[in-house]
């Protein structure tokens, strides 16, 4: 059962303009959801979902159609109502320009050889040279791209659609649509304030111009970038991205759940954006974070697993990033249609009460246990 659009623009960053207002010396933090209209908010992995160039034949990820990050993916995901919001990443070029790629260098094959150049060291018609041409008078430049193991692929879909900036999408995408903004900078660099500041700007010029009404949060792996946001403005909330303890950085702030969400209380950010596997590692967070009153969104393989979704419904997760965007945000919401029928049938509990009862503490054990078994099949 699908939330219309106005319903799921209401459940999507409830942004108080006062949010800069001094509270005992802070500025108080609005929650980027509207929690009491929506147990939890579903939103698409990069539109549609991610493209996974060189996954085994066969994995469920291999299911997503088009390209990710671009136009026709974001369209396809603003069509399904029980989508809250689209996960993008924004880079920005040479000349000043935010634009949608994930990858920090783009790879392409020319003469015969592979080219590969730092999305950052290009200047914006450089960029869209390449992939398909909205032009077809001009000669595109065939993506590749890089796996996890080093190979270099083909990076092909069976649909296809131009490279795109910010403000194209910004343009084109529905206004009901909630946009996740990722300020994406490279892990290999150690960024300097006036970098830092210059990017954010960028991305920051094009949200004041074209936002609107359409509800937006930004976040980032990044956690300086992630401050600097913050100060930068207080209209759009600020959540900060960590791989919850799942790998190792040279920054000790990236390297748990328990340094994400110190990080949020020093910075005054609105919440954590967190690998599922760190969640389901470290349970407690969930509790901890709502006592700091801090949002908690996931991202991971295993949120393409609905059995996976559901046991962090009942944790309290407030949202879940997902590739298999039709399958999962039909999922979340049968959940919710479930609870609501469970308190119309006058069982004396009301929905909230209904949603953490449906399991016994027993039984909730009993499933994250099953966890550890979920993360090693293929999805």
């Amino acid at each position: 059962m699908a939330l219309p659009a106005t319903a799921r623009a209401a459940a999507l960053c409830r942004i108080a303009a006062c949010a800069s207002a001094s509270t005992g010396g802070r500025r108080e933090r609005e929650l980027p959801f509207s929690l009491s209209e929506r147990g939890m908010v579903v939103g698409g992995h990069r539109g549609m979902g991610m493209n996974a160039v060189g996954a085994p034949p066969g994995a469920r990820v291999n299911a997503v159609r088009e390209r990710e990050n671009t136009l026709l993916s974001f369209g396809r995901a603003a069509e399904h109502a029980a989508v809250a919001f689209v996960e993008f990443d924004v880079q920005v070029t040479k000349d000043g320009c935010p634009i949608i790629f994930h990858d920090d260098f783009i790879l392409a094959q020319e003469n015969e050889t592979v080219n590969e150049k730092r999305v950052t060291d290009l200047l914006l018609e450089e960029f869209l040279s390449y992939g398909p041409q909205k032009d077809s008078r001009k000669i595109s430049k065939p993506l590749l791209r890089r796996t996890n193991d080093g190979r270099v692929l083909n990076w092909s879909t069976k649909e296809d659609d131009s490279l795109c900036t910010l403000q194209d999408v910004f343009e084109c995408v529905s206004p009901h649509l909630g946009f996740n903004i990722e300020l994406k900078f490279d892990d290999d660099i150690i960024y300097q304030r006036r970098q830092l500041d210059c990017a954010l700007q960028a991305v920051l010029q094009v949200a004041f111009r074209y936002a609107s009404s359409r509800p937006i949060f930004f976040s980032t792996f990044q956690p300086d970038a992630a401050r600097i946001m913050r100060e930068l403005q207080s209209l759009y909330p600020v959540l900060f991205l960590t791989e919850g303890g799942t790998a190792k950085h040279n920054d000790s702030r990236r390297n748990s759940l328990d340094e994400a969400i110190r990080v949020c209380l020093e910075y005054d950010l609105h919440g954590i954006v967190s690998e599922v596997r760190g969640v389901f590692k470290n349970p407690s967070t969930v509790l901890r974070a709502k006592e700091s009153n801090l949002a908690l969104l996931t991202y991971g393989q295993l949120n393409n697993v609905w059995e996976a979704v559901y046991v962090q419904y009942l944790m309290g997760v407030n949202g879940v990033i997902v590739d298999l965007v039709e399958e999962i945000s039909n999922a979340v919401a049968d959940f919710s249609k479930q609870n609501l029928n469970q308190s119309l049938r006058g069982s004396g509990v009301g929905l909230v009460g209904a949603k953490h009862q449906a399991f016994s503490q027993q039984q909730l054990g009993f499933l994250l246990r099953l966890i550890p078994e979920l993360i090693q099949q293929p999805h």
